[in-house]
């Protein structure tokens, strides 16, 4: 069994005993996501209620972690319910406990370590990133703070290029001082609009010119496209970039994933700001979390090699890619996800949202094409809707770095993960200023329309540290994406595992 390293402080109330090691996968717990309940991931490798987080910690203090007890810190409860407690996690996903990676082997680095701060402070770049309102979230954090890590304590922060971080600091303070973080909210309601639109013009189509091929085709089309533009519209909400007000950008984040999508807002946060916390990052990013369906990155081949793993034909992958990746991502992982995830975890009120959705599709539709029609025709929009989804998002990360935690600062993890696409009016359109990735992940609640007047200073800071900034063609980019399923060749892993200082070589010269 694992230790956790060097001792950290942990900002711990008096806590629900149910509280499991997942846990500590929440980030954003200290209020500002809005999490109705504790998602629990849905694996069959985790029980409903694991073992208690608190008591492993409670049972092992010479394992790291300095708990303190505070009952006074039952008022910190405001928009998660947690039993009369709070657990905070600020470092968004420092570590996180997976079927890959349970709690008992998982490895715990300092949640605040001295050398960066608190987030109450202020110092903590990927706090500050998710977190709009710092004072606002502080006076909930500061009873609960018990300490820092003394400066003579071991930390995972020591290889951290403190230059980069005081250069990123000063160029969020240029953003903030540009007013790039102040939201035309014209813009957005004019894409929730434009989405109306569609919808309207769906239903017109198949309304006027009948249920034959060719207009339920067309139909299709449009609704794939509205459901895809919702989908980068309950984003920007998701990521507080709307409203000055979380709670606002919380509601409306509700109504568009639920009502416009069907889908669940608390499951969207608690797998999205993972991503977002450590991007391609084994056992820590859920979407590099291929579950033996595809292996990635130079990592990933040798850790199957050596253990002789072997679920699928993985010299095929970017042959059978193209039928279960982009086909059936939405239509059945993420629909089976969703509903099992509201119904689990009791989200009535995603749920209550979800239902409203199905409702007013199928009262719109049946009458055209009866139950089994309308069922088959929502499962073809999400077909349609899927390939769209995986090609815009996997463009800007899964052609990029993907390997285990490096502990780099914030600027250097996220530039490693992530690339950009040229900016065009309809690249901004098709991937809801996704192509703007790298300013995306810098800075997650800058509303999407001002991302590209950062994007020459990011370019800029990149430049003076020599770190890449990548930016493609919107082709090139959709393109790559396959590129990192063909790298695996079981020749070449089965001979670096076998013989590792021949990993250099091709496996024409390895067979020699």
């Amino acid at each position: 069994m694992g230790s956790f390293p060097a001792p950290f402080p942990l900002l711990l109330a008096s806590g629900d005993p149910h509280l499991g090691p997942d846990a500590a996968a929440l980030h954003l717990l200290a209020i500002e996501t809005g999490y109705d309940s504790l998602p629990w991931p849905l694996t069959p490798s985790l029980p409903r209620r694991p073992a208690s987080l608190l008591s492993f910690l409670l049972a092992h203090p010479a394992r790291g972690p300095v708990l303190a007890r505070r009952p006074e810190a039952r008022g910190c409860r405001r928009n998660a319910r947690l039993g009369g407690g709070a657990l905070c996690v600020c470092v968004l996903l420092a570590s996180i406990p997976t079927p890959q990676t349970p709690l008992l082997r998982a490895s715990l680095p300092p949640l605040h370590p001295a050398s960066v701060g608190h987030p109450i402070t202020g110092q903590q770049d990927a706090f500050r990133a998710f977190h709009p309102d710092l004072k606002f979230v502080g006076k909930f954090l500061k009873p609960l703070l018990i300490g820092e890590l003394a400066p003579e304590e071991p930390s995972q922060d020591h290889g951290k290029n403190s230059k980069i971080i005081e250069d990123f600091r000063a160029l969020k303070k240029t953003a903030e001082d540009m007013n790039l973080f102040k939201t035309n909210h014209v813009f957005f309601l004019l894409l929730l609009a434009h989405i109306i639109a569609l919808e309207s013009i769906a239903w017109f189509t198949v309304f006027y010119f009948g249920n034959g091929w060719i207009p339920t085709l067309i139909t299709a089309f449009v609704l794939a496209t509205s459901q895809a533009q919702a989908g980068w519209l309950q984003h920007d909400y998701g990521h507080l970039s709307v409203y000055r007000k979380p709670k606002w950008n919380h509601l409306v984040h509700k109504f568009v994933i639920g009502h416009l999508k069907g889908a669940s807002a608390n499951w969207w946060n608690h797998r999205h700001f993972q991503h977002h916390a450590k991007p391609n990052i084994f056992h820590k990013d859920p979407d590099v979390n291929m579950l033996h369906v595809f292996v990635l990155g130079e990592w990933q081949p040798i850790e199957y090699g050596k253990k002789k793993l072997k679920y699928l034909p993985y010299n095929h992958q970017h042959e059978y890619f193209f039928l279960i990746g982009p086909p059936l991502l939405i239509p059945m992982y993420f629909q089976y996800q969703i509903i099992m995830t509201m119904i689990v975890h009791k989200n009535w009120v995603d749920l209550a949202w979800a239902i409203s959705y199905y409702i007013r599709f199928f009262v719109t539709y049946i009458p055209f094409y009866g139950i089994l029609g309308a069922l088959l025709f929502l499962n073809f929009i999400r077909f349609l809707e899927s390939h769209w989804f995986v090609w815009v998002t996997q463009m800007n990360h899964i052609v990029m770095e993907i390997d285990q935690e490096a502990y780099r600062d914030w600027f250097s993890s996220q530039l490693t993960a992530t690339c950009n696409v040229e900016q065009s009016f309809f690249n901004d359109w098709f991937s809801g200023h996704l192509n703007f990735q790298i300013e995306h992940h810098l800075f997650p609640t800058m509303p999407r329309h001002n991302l590209h007047k950062i994007a020459p200073l990011v370019k800029s800071l990149c430049a003076k540290h020599g770190i890449e900034y990548q930016e493609k063609p919107l082709l090139r980019a959709l393109l790559d994406i396959i590129r990192p399923f063909t790298l695996v060749d079981p020749l070449t892993v089965a001979f670096k595992v076998a013989r590792p200082w021949q990993a250099h070589l091709p496996p024409s010269a390895m067979c020699l």
